[in-house]
C-alpha cells in the first residue's frame, strides 16, 4: 500500500481541483483545534514521488482508505455537541451576568439613591438574578465537570434533565418580557441618569456593541438553543446508549418550553394588538384576554337584506369570533360600534355570486348570517382564506375534546372513588377536559382526575378527596368530582394572588411551618409565621401571624445562598439567605429549630423538592407554636 504522501502527490498531479479540496479539509481541521495529519508539504506536487507512482488502479483503491481518515466518528460527533453546549452556556453566562451584575445592579444602585423607583427596575429585570443564580452556579459547573469525564461518563441527558424542573423561572421571565421592554422605553426618554447608566455600561467591550434590550432577549432564545442541541445530540446517539432515556426525557420538555418561548414575542405583540383593538371600540368588549388571539381586520361593504345597498362596516376576526363593527366619527383616531359578536363555533363561509355588487360572499353563524362585499376579488379571497382556516383550527381543537369523551368507560355518580377509573390519555387532548383552556407545559400541564380519568389543568384539578378505591386515601380529584364526593360547593369569584392565600390553609399540609424572627436587609426585626407549604415547595410564605388571609411577602426559594455563620449584632440561632442585592435574615426561637429550617431550605434552593425534617422519628412541620396555632384555627 502507497504512503499518504505518494498518494496524494500523485492526486495533486492529476487533478486541478484536489489542492483546493485539501486545503479546505486543513482549515478545517485546523480551525477545529486539532493537530491536522496532514501538512501542505505533504500535499505539494513531488515530481520525484509522483514518478513512483505508476499504478492508477491502486490509486483509486486508496482513494476510500483515504476519505475515511477525514470522516468524523460518532463518538468524536457526541463529544463536539457536548462541547458546544458547555461553549455556548459559558456565553450565556457572560451574558446572565452582565444583566444582573452590571445593568441590574447599577441600576438598583442608582434606584436606591431616589433618583427614580425602585421597583421600576425589578420591573425590568424580573427574575433575571435566579436564573443567573442557576446557571452560574448549578448547570454550568455540571457541564464542566462533565467534559473533564467525558471518557468515563460521555452523556449530557442527565444533567440536562436538572434543567427541566426550573422551566417556569424562564415562564416568568418570558411572561413578563414586553412589559419589561415597554418600562425600558419608557424610563429610557423620562429620565437622564437611567439613559446615561445604559449608555454607559452599553460603551463597555464586554457589552459587544449591542444594546441592553438585545442582551435581555438571550434567556428567551436559550431554551430553544437547548431543544436545537439536543435533538442534534439525539440524531447521533445509539438507540441503545444508556443516556437515551434521560435525553428523550429532556428533549420531551424542553422542546414544549422552546416552543412556549419562540411564542412568546408574538403573544405579546398579540396582547397589545387586543388593547388596541380594546381602545378603537370604546373600551367596552372584553376582549383582552390570552385565549383570544387576533386574526384579521379590515374594511368591508355589508349588502342590505332588501335594497341591496351597501354600507360601510369593520371586520375583526379572532380565533374564537367575529366582531361585526359600525365606523364612528371621531377626531383620536379610528372608533367602532361592535354590531354583532358572532362565534365561529357553528359559523360557516361561502363564495356568492350577485350580478350588482362584485366580490361577496356569506357569512353565516349561530347568531346571524351576513353578506358582505369585498374591495377587490384578492381582498375576497384573503378574507376567505383567514375565515376558512379560523374555522378549521377551531373544529380541530374542538374535535379533540369531542373524541377525548367520545367511548369513554364514564364512572357513575354512584361508583365515583369506588372504583379506579380509565384514565383519558394526554395525547388525546389539547385542552383541559373541564375549563377548555388549552394546555402548554409550562403554565398550564396536563393532570389526571383520579376519580373520573379526565385530563385537566392545575386549576381544575387543585382538589382533594378520600378515594374508596384508594383506601380512603386522599387523592387528586377535579372540581366537579370534589363537589360529589365531599358534597362542598365550591364558590366562584376573582381568583386570588399569590399573597392572599390564607395561613391557615396550610396548617395540615406544609413541609415546615412556624415563628421566625424576619429582617430584610438592615430593618428592624419582626416575628412572621413562615410556611413552607407542600404545593408550593419552593416558596417561603411569611405571614404576621398564622391566621392572616394575606401573606406580608413570598420568596422564591431557588437560586438563593444560605450563611449560618455566626454574626455578633445578630440574635441567637440566626441565619440568612440571599440573592444578588436582597438578602433575608432569619432568626429561630433554638439551636434544633433552626438547623430544621436550615435543612429544608438548604434542599429547596437547589430547585430539590424538600422532605419534612423529623424529630425523635416522628414528623414535624412547625416548631412550638404549632399548638398556639391549632387552638387559633378552631
Amino acid at each position: 500500500m502507497y504512503s499518504y504522501k505518494r498518494c496524494l502527490a500523485h492526486w495533486s498531479h492529476s487533478s486541478c481541483s484536489f489542492n483546493s479540496v485539501v486545503n479546505e479539509i486543513l482549515q478545517r481541521e485546523l480551525a477545529k483545534g486539532r493537530e491536522a495529519t496532514l501538512s501542505k508539504k505533504d500535499v505539494g506536487i513531488d515530481k520525484a514521488i509522483v514518478r513512483e507512482v505508476s499504478d492508477l488502479n491502486q490509486m483509486q483503491e486508496f482513494t476510500y482508505v483515504c476519505a475515511l481518515s477525514f470522516q468524523e466518528t460518532n463518538e468524536q460527533k457526541l463529544f463536539k455537541i457536548a462541547s458546544e453546549l458547555l461553549h455556548t452556556e459559558k456565553a450565556y453566562v457572560a451574558r446572565l451576568n452582565l444583566l444582573d451584575q452590571e445593568f441590574c445592579a447599577k441600576l438598583m444602585e442608582e434606584a436606591n439613591k431616589g433618583t427614580f423607583p425602585v421597583d421600576i427596575v425589578k420591573n425590568i429585570f424580573s427574575n433575571i438574578s435566579s436564573i443567573h443564580a442557576f446557571h452560574s452556579q448549578f448547570l454550568l459547573p455540571d457541564l464542566e465537570k462533565r467534559m473533564g469525564e467525558w471518557d468515563s461518563k460521555p452523556r449530557i441527558g442527565d444533567i440536562l434533565q436538572k434543567l427541566t424542573p426550573f422551566l417556569k423561572m424562564y415562564a416568568e421571565y418570558v411572561k413578563n418580557f414586553d412589559k419589561a421592554m415597554e418600562l425600558l422605553k419608557q424610563w429610557t426618554d423620562r429620565s437622564p441618569q437611567f439613559k446615561a447608566i445604559i449608555q454607559e455600561i452599553q460603551s463597555q467591550e464586554v457589552c459587544g456593541c449591542l444594546t441592553l434590550q438585545h442582551h435581555m432577549l438571550e434567556p428567551v432564545q436559550r431554551v430553544p438553543r437547548y431543544e436545537m442541541l439536543l435533538k442534534d445530540y439525539l440524531k447521533k446517539l445509539p438507540q441503545d446508549d444508556p443516556d437515551r432515556r434521560d435525553a428523550e426525557r429532556s428533549l420531551e420538555i424542553i422542546g414544549t418550553a422552546a416552543t412556549h418561548s419562540n411564542s412568546a414575542i408574538r403573544k405579546s405583540e398579540n396582547l397589545k394588538k387586543l388593547l388596541e383593538i380594546y381602545e378603537m371600540l370604546g373600551e367596552e368588549e372584553d376582549i383582552v384576554n390570552p385565549s383570544n388571539e387576533f386574526i384579521k381586520e379590515g374594511h368591508i361593504l355589508k349588502l342590505a337584506a332588501r335594497n341591496t345597498s351597501a354600507m360601510e362596516r369593520y371586520l375583526f376576526l379572532f380565533n374564537n369570533m367575529l366582531l361585526y363593527c359600525v365606523p364612528k366619527f371621531s377626531l383620536g383616531g379610528p372608533k367602532y360600534t361592535v354590531r354583532t359578536r358572532i362565534g365561529i363555533d357553528g359559523m360557516k363561509v361561502l363564495e356568492t355570486i350577485n350580478e350588482d355588487y362584485p366580490h361577496t360572499f356569506q357569512v353565516s353563524g349561530k347568531e346571524r348570517t351576513l353578506e358582505l362585499q369585498a374591495s377587490s376579488e384578492q381582498d375576497k379571497a384573503d378574507w376567505i382564506k383567514a375565515f376558512q382556516a379560523t374555522i378549521e383550527i377551531f373544529q380541530q381543537k374542538n374535535e379533540s375534546f369531542k373524541n377525548a369523551l367520545k367511548d369513554v368507560d364514564e364512572v357513575s355518580k354512584a361508583e365515583l372513588g369506588k372504583r379506579a377509573p380509565r384514565w383519558i390519555r394526554d395525547n388525546e387532548v389539547t385542552m383541559c377536559m373541564k375549563c377548555k383552556e388549552s394546555f402548554n407545559a409550562i403554565t398550564r400541564r396536563r393532570h389526571h382526575c383520579r376519580a373520573c380519568g379526565y385530563v385537566v389543568c392545575w386549576k381544575c384539578s387543585d382538589y382533594k378527596a378520600p378515594l374508596e378505591y384508594d383506601g380512603n386515601k386522599m387523592n387528586k380529584v377535579c372540581k366537579d368530582c370534589h363537589c360529589i364526593l365531599t358534597g362542598e360547593a365550591i364558590a366562584e369569584g376573582k381568583k386570588k394572588g399569590i399573597l392572599e392565600i390564607e395561613a391557615g390553609q396550610f396548617a395540615d399540609s406544609s413541609i415546615m411551618c412556624g415563628f421566625l424572627q424576619h429582617s430584610e436587609k438592615s430593618k428592624i426585626w419582626q416575628k412572621c409565621w413562615c410556611v413552607i407549604p407542600e404545593k408550593e415547595s419552593l416558596v417561603l410564605y411569611l405571614y404576621g401571624a398564622p391566621q392572616d388571609v394575606k401573606a406580608q411577602c413570598t420568596i422564591p426559594l431557588v437560586g438563593y445562598s444560605v450563611d449560618d455563620t455566626t454574626r455578633p449584632t445578630d440574635p441567637p440561632a440566626s441565619f440568612r439567605i440571599s440573592q444578588s442585592k436582597s438578602t433575608h435574615n432569619f432568626a429561630a426561637e433554638s439551636e434544633e429549630l433552626k438547623q430544621r429550617w436550615l435543612k429544608v431550605i438548604r434542599v429547596a434552593v437547589t430547585g430539590e423538592i424538600p422532605e419534612r425534617p423529623e424529630t425523635n422519628g416522628s414528623s414535624v412541620s412547625d416548631n412550638n407554636n404549632t399548638e398556639e396555632a391549632s387552638t387559633d384555627n378552631t
